[in-house]
């Protein structure tokens, strides 16, 4: 296969196909099959990245996702949260998320941290 840019789905499909045919051959490092692998890779991953792209939800949305999820109330995150009122402050975004706030829901509702650490807008 020739290597260059990604620039359809159909290069794409036949990028992905050709990666099965390596992977299948299990190429030793160094080779031209494993150097070639490594190529194709990056192309695909670059064509995901833009044509793809999934960005994480803001932290307000991701929180009341999780809370849908779990079938919370607001009330539910006063013990992560600190009250009623700054929960609901929080919720509307009033106010920020604290580093204990990220710290307890991060842990109470498993929100990676990195979604939590982002700014609210």
């Amino acid at each position: 296969m020739q290597l260059k840019i990604i620039k359809n789905e159909k290069e794409y499909d036949e990028a992905l196909n050709r990666i099965d045919e390596l992977m299948e051959l299990n190429p030793d490092l160094g080779t031209k099959e494993s150097d070639e692998l490594e190529i194709l890779v990056l192309l695909v991953e670059k064509y995901e990245e833009i044509n793809w792209n999934i960005s994480t939800p803001d932290p307000i949305e991701a929180i009341k996702y999780r809370m849908k999820e779990m079938n919370l109330k607001q009330k539910d995150l006063v013990p992560y949260i600190g009250n009623k009122s700054k929960v609901s402050e929080l919720l509307n975004r009033k106010i920020s998320l604290s580093l204990s706030m990220v710290r307890n829901l991060s842990e109470a509702l498993h929100i990676p941290l990195e979604i939590l650490v982002k700014p609210v807008y």
